[in-house]
C-alpha cells in the first residue's frame, strides 16, 4: 500500500502527517483518502498539489498502479499574510 504524506492544511485537516491508504490505482486512494478524512480534506486536496513518487499528478495519472513504496505528497497553498 502506498504512502500518504501530507502537510500543513491536508495534515491539519487529515489530523495526521502521514498514512498508508489501500488502493490499486492513485485514484482509489486518493478516494480513500477523502471518504477517511471528510469534507473539509476533500476540499483542501482540491486545492493543492500532489505529487507521485516525485511527479506532479496529471490527469494521466490518475490511473496508475500503486504498490508498497509508492508515495502521494499533498502540498496545499501556503496563504499568504
Amino acid at each position: 500500500m502506498p504512502t500518504m504524506l501530507l502537510f500543513a492544511a491536508a495534515r491539519e485537516a487529515a489530523g495526521r502527517g502521514r498514512d498508508v491508504i489501500p488502493g490499486g490505482t492513485l485514484g482509489e486512494v486518493l478516494d480513500e483518502a477523502r471518504r477517511r478524512y471528510g469534507g473539509e480534506f476533500a476540499h483542501v486536496l482540491a486545492n493543492s498539489r500532489v505529487w507521485f513518487n516525485g511527479e506532479m499528478l496529471n490527469d494521466a495519472m490518475y490511473g496508475a498502479p500503486c504498490v508498497a513504496g509508492d508515495e502521494i505528497a499533498v502540498l496545499p497553498p501556503i496563504s499568504g499574510g
